[in-house]
């Protein structure tokens, strides 16, 4: 189930970002009066899925999901259509229309992905408004146990003051400053010491088994218990909270492991308190792995904000303040991800080796359907792809924009055998980018 949800909204969310990408060249190109031949959702090779031809163009649903495209008549692109090239320019080519309004059509899909992405955080904004956690209502710190964090000094405990010396407030401010942190502020048991980030940082954080980061230190409330469990029959409920195991204090769920390590097969007593907040006593079973089979619940944020683990804070925005605080989000995260691009593209920080393909972006969907959270990374990508698309690399838009520029400034068009050679050397560029970063997916997948 928890595949389905997931490749539900993964397709879901690749699919409107491609079709409104590509509707963002073909509106132009037809307010032009240029001819599209093709407009496809996915990549049509040898055959397609669905296709329906519509005036002069061609309609259809490909069957590889790598992306989608318009062929626009006249147009060098990767289609790499030599023998249209080869006769005489038509007025309802796009080589026969002016550079500006070759331009419009180019800049036409990044533009309606900022758009996209923009308009999503605003209504993101208006309907669900934001809620955050205060680092400050964080009263022992953060649970620390990601290998990349342990090695350059973080504990269990540590609480965050300051990255680069930029006060740390809320604790969705330390994944923003995080990417170009040097130097972060903690306080530790009451201590303010500084901790300095190598330059390769990046790189064995994003390359680490360990997916957990700066995670919450919450109590051990059940989430589910699964048939197949040591304690399937056992009365537990969602929400109840396991407080002591034979007399010993349970405060936080990273203490588990210290406290039942050397308690493999055994049966031991539990104090539970229950979600109408009595407290009960009863008797678990852990297995010989150590473990008692009960998947946590780790973001009932309102209850542990309830029981003083945390406090969350939550604002609500009326219809005009919502354009004010979506374009905050908007801006915010472009800042963030040029950040990342440029920790990208320099070695010194190891930071590609943590660029992911399709199965990474996968990963960051929910296992649980969530709109809010469905339709803020929806906005991220869809920023993501605007930026990609803008990297001045023959065969993206961005690439056609650079050529485009050089026409405009200087008066002379590039010849169409140069542009069909930048074509061919971009496209083998593209597709090596995008093995790398697949391949940096299975890699992982088989190492960790």
């Amino acid at each position: 189930m928890e595949f389905i949800i997931k490749i539900s909204q993964f397709l879901l969310s690749l699919s409107l970002l491609i079709v409104l990408h590509e509707l963002g060249h073909f509106i132009p190109a037809k307010l032009f009066k240029t001819k599209v031949e093709k407009f496809y959702l996915f990549f049509d090779v040898k055959f397609s899925l669905f296709k329906k031809k519509i005036g002069d163009t061609e309609y259809g649903i490909g069957w590889l999901p790598l992306g989608g495209y318009v062929k626009i008549a006249g147009m060098i692109d990767e289609s790499m259509d030599k023998e249209q090239m080869a006769l005489p320019p038509k007025p309802w080519e796009f080589r026969s229309k002016p550079a500006w309004q070759r331009l419009i059509i180019m800049l036409g899909g990044v533009t309606v992905n900022f758009i996209l992405a923009y308009v999503i955080y605003v209504a993101i904004s208006f309907a669900y408004g934001d809620s955050d956690v205060t680092v400050d209502s964080l009263n022992d710190g953060y649970w620390i146990d990601n290998p990349a964090l342990l090695d350059i000094g973080f504990k269990t405990g540590d609480k965050i003051l300051a990255i680069n010396e930029t006060p740390i407030v809320n604790d969705s401010d330390i994944g923003f400053n995080l990417i170009s942190a040097e130097s972060v502020t903690i306080n530790r048991s009451g201590v303010e010491q500084v901790i300095d980030l190598p330059e390769d940082f990046l790189g064995k954080y994003s390359s680490s088994k360990s997916k957990r980061n700066f995670e919450y230190r919450v109590p051990f409330m059940v989430g589910k218990v699964p048939d197949t469990s040591i304690n399937a029959k056992k009365d537990l409920k969602q929400g109840d909270i396991i407080r002591r195991i034979n007399g010993k204090e349970l405060k936080y769920f990273d203490q588990l492991n210290d406290i039942v390590s050397g308690l493999k097969n055994t049966v031991v007593s539990v104090e539970v308190l229950k979600a109408d907040n009595t407290v009960v006593q009863q008797e678990l079973s852990i297995d010989k792995y150590g473990k008692f089979g009960i998947a946590p619940w780790t973001n009932n944020f309102s209850r542990f904000d309830e029981l003083g683990y945390l406090e969350v804070t939550r604002k609500q925005y009326t219809f005009g303040e919502s354009f004010a605080a979506g374009g905050y989000k908007f801006t915010k995260t472009i800042t963030n991800y040029f950040g990342q691009l440029k920790a990208i593209f320099n070695p010194s920080t190891g930071a590609y080796k943590g660029l992911g393909g399709f199965k990474a972006i996968y990963d960051q969907f929910s296992p649980v359907w969530s709109w809010p959270y469905f339709w803020g990374l929806t906005a991220f990508l869809s920023i993501m792809l605007a930026i990609l698309n803008l990297l001045p690399i023959p065969a993206l838009d961005g690439g056609h924009v650079m050529f485009l520029l050089y026409e405009m400034i200087s008066g002379r068009k590039p010849s169409e055998k140069f542009l069909e050679r930048a074509q061919v050397i971009g496209f083998f560029i593209l597709i090596a980018l995008v093995l790398f970063a697949n391949g940096n997916d299975v890699f992982k997948a088989i190492t960790n």
